[in-house]
């Protein structure tokens, strides 16, 4: 092999390797700026439990009365939680820019005291940012005695320029542990329900 040859072949390896090492360090950044983008992405979307909570405030603007929309309530339990979350009704029928309440109820099955939180999410996920919640127990994290139950408000809106083609909104929320925190007590509002056994 003559030298120009081995001379033009290091070219290549140098060439090779510095490539190779951008890319490392190329992937290396993008993996290192996933998670924050995929927390944004699920925020704008509502997947994942992520649900926006700019600009939730209820807005005091005319009832859309030309137009009803089904809301719909799921509520599931995450494992290790000896929680049950139910709600008083499964679905209701609303005007954009009407408000509207439903009462959730939260119950430790357990002979211990311990600490839960219900995450939403929405679907479709068109319908995330047009869905306004004045009182809601969303993300915030609840302590719960031995045996107690509890009923919690979610007081919310539809925007009135929630998309035409969205006829019904699902909202679902999913309890999940939260572990190893002392919590203050529990939000104004929410109301001790005496004597109701599981």
């Amino acid at each position: 092999m003559s030298r120009n040859e081995t001379e033009s072949q290091d070219v290549k390896v140098r060439r090779t390797v510095w490539r190779s090492v951008a890319a490392l360090v190329g992937m290396f950044a993008f993996a290192f700026a996933l998670v924050p983008l995929y927390d944004v992405f699920c925020r704008v979307t509502g997947i994942n439990g992520k649900v926006d909570t700019t600009a939730q405030a209820l807005v005091h603007d005319e009832v859309d009365e030309s137009r009803m929309v089904t809301v719909q309530f799921i509520t599931r339990n995450g494992s290790g939680l000896p929680w049950r979350m139910d709600v008083e009704t499964r679905q209701v029928r609303v005007h954009p820019g009407q408000t509207s309440e439903v009462n959730f109820t939260f119950n430790n099955q357990s002979n211990a005291v311990s600490w839960g939180r219900a995450v939403p999410s929405v679907s479709p996920s068109t319908a995330t940012r047009h869905v306004r919640k004045a009182s809601c127990f969303c993300f915030e994290e609840q302590r719960l005695e031995a045996g107690e139950r509890i009923e919690m408000p979610l007081v919310f809106q539809l925007a009135r320029d929630l998309p035409s083609e969205v006829n019904t909104v699902t909202l679902v929320y999913t309890l999940y542990p939260v572990e190893g925190k002392q919590q203050s007590p529990l939000q104004a509002g929410v109301k001790t329900i005496e004597g109701d056994e599981a």
